[in-house]
């Protein structure tokens, strides 16, 4: 499975002050009050970064490989490297699952023996990171008896991480999905087993009895398989330790929470390591960011307040503001849920945006794709990005918000999210210039995660298994 770290002189403010015992405004009855939140546990001291872990929060200890470091060379290109705004002509080096170099033109520094590519024409960057995808959830046209089952939502989740990885992801973050099958597809996906990106897994929400997720009617994907509801301090904690215990890599919680509810999880998840962010509205959002969450999901209703205590918390967000104008295009708005009762329209969504940015609120990029939009990829990240664009970033600002800032908000800056040596080799190859127009992202042509070639000339590449040997034959008794 995927896991976290923080990212050399591009380190976000959200992980920086993560480490520390910091203070941050409760505002609560209109009056202030400082409350110290808990720093993440992040066992820097215990485990040094040149120790090698698994790829995620959990960051476990693990055995090192012995296998031969093979070199691919992507020459010719120009670089986005996600640490600049301007690309620039270069060649990157790869040996085994790491950039081993960026070479200026003309060098030739690999070793005789490598793969070497010509992307000449085309821009070399950073594999894309979807921060808040659900994979395993069903399709409107999933039966209903295999709505909460493993083997559905494993199936449905194998063939949507293949949409994503062939659209140029070598990341998401899956938070929320049916039972173990997002746990599954994380392992496999680490081990190498399957075409996908690294997956980064919330499983269950912990909710409130009756919170979001978990309104009448019940409803397959509004039951236990998919949200834990769970009421008290001590059995909020409880979750985020069970949680923890199958492999989360994030823990994702929802309204409706009491104060003593969500400062139990954020106290728990942060003693564990992982990160915490919030699906939640109004007074909820205020709650959370007084214990301390990380992210908000979501441009849910907030207040001007909200947004203040947000920017000196340093609590980070993912607006998703496509998935909501894809409803209110299509619905015109949220009816009959009782965990989405309020109004929303497109403007109010776009100006939460410009306040969240002017208040220097560090954003990344999601879709939040529920259902068929899994098969609508990569157009609703393109429309995000969009979106971003529209609201005053550039488009070079828009890549490395979808980069380095969503590696930053994973917990994993320091192994993901720009092109330097020693970051693991997820690398993504567009016919095109993305950072010059946001469209060329759907150009793909490489694909590279942990340093292996996946997409080529845009179709996923499955190499044949190696038949395992028979074991030895024993001689035959002689005859007599």
């Amino acid at each position: 499975m995927p896991r976290r770290a923080v990212s050399q002189s591009s380190v976000s403010p959200v992980h920086r002050l993560s480490r520390l015992a910091i203070l941050v405004v409760a505002l609560q009855g209109g009056a202030a009050q400082a409350q110290a939140q808990t720093p993440i546990n992040d066992r820097d001291k215990v485990l040094p970064r040149d120790v090698l872990t698994s790829d995620d929060p959990q960051r476990i200890p693990r055995r090192p490989s012995a296998a031969t470091a093979k070199q691919v060379v992507l020459r010719g290109g120009r670089v986005f490297d996600a640490v600049r705004t301007a690309a620039y002509p270069a060649t990157v080096v790869i040996e085994g699952r790491v950039i081993k170099a960026i070479l200026p033109p003309g060098e030739t520094g690999w070793a005789a023996d490598a793969q070497v590519i010509d992307v000449g024409g085309k821009t070399v960057m950073p594999g894309l990171i979807d921060m808040h995808v659900h994979m395993t959830y069903p399709d409107p046209d999933t039966p209903i008896d295999e709505q909460s089952t493993e083997g559905g939502g494993v199936l449905r989740g194998a063939r949507n991480l293949r949409y994503f990885l062939e659209s140029g992801f070598t990341s998401v973050r899956d938070l929320g999905g049916v039972l173990n099958a997002p746990f599954q597809l994380s392992d496999w996906s680490a081990a190498g087993k399957m075409p996908a990106p690294r997956v980064f897994v919330a499983g269950h929400i912990i909710t409130g009895t009756g919170g979001h997720a978990t309104e009448r009617p019940i409803t397959p994907n509004h039951g236990p398989a998919y949200q834990w509801e769970r009421n008290g301090a001590d059995a909020w904690r409880g979750a985020v330790r069970e949680a923890f215990k199958q492999g989360a890599s994030v823990i994702k919680v929802a309204s409706h929470f009491s104060k003593d509810e969500i400062a139990a999880a954020v106290d728990e998840a942060h003693s564990l390591g992982l990160p915490v962010t919030c699906d939640c509205e109004t007074i909820y959002t205020e709650l959370a960011v007084a214990a301390g969450v990380d992210m908000i999901e979501h441009p849910l209703p907030r207040s001007d307040r909200t947004i203040a205590a947000m920017a000196r918390a340093k609590t980070g967000s993912i607006p998703t503001l496509q998935v909501y104008q894809n409803v209110l295009d299509t619905s015109g708005g949220f009816y009959g849920s009782t965990s989405r009762r309020f109004i929303m329209t497109s403007q109010s969504n776009f100006d939460m945006f410009k306040k969240m940015k002017a208040a220097g609120i560090v954003m990344g990029v999601g879709t939040d794709t529920i259902g068929r939009v899994n098969q609508m990829i990569p157009n609703p990240y393109i429309a995000e990005l969009k979106w971003f664009v529209k609201g005053g970033y550039s488009a070079p600002e828009a890549l490395i918000a979808a980069t380095r800032t969503n590696a930053q908000l994973l917990a994993m800056g320091d192994k993901l999210g720009t092109l330097e040596p020693g970051k693991l080799a997820d690398v993504l190859v567009v016919d095109g210039r993305p950072d010059e127009a946001l469209e060329d992202l759907a150009r793909v042509d490489q694909v590279i995660k942990d340093g292996q070639i996946w997409v080529s000339g845009g179709w996923v590449v499955i190499p044949p298994h190696a038949p395992a040997p028979l074991a030895k034959p024993s001689p035959p008794a002689e005859t007599r």
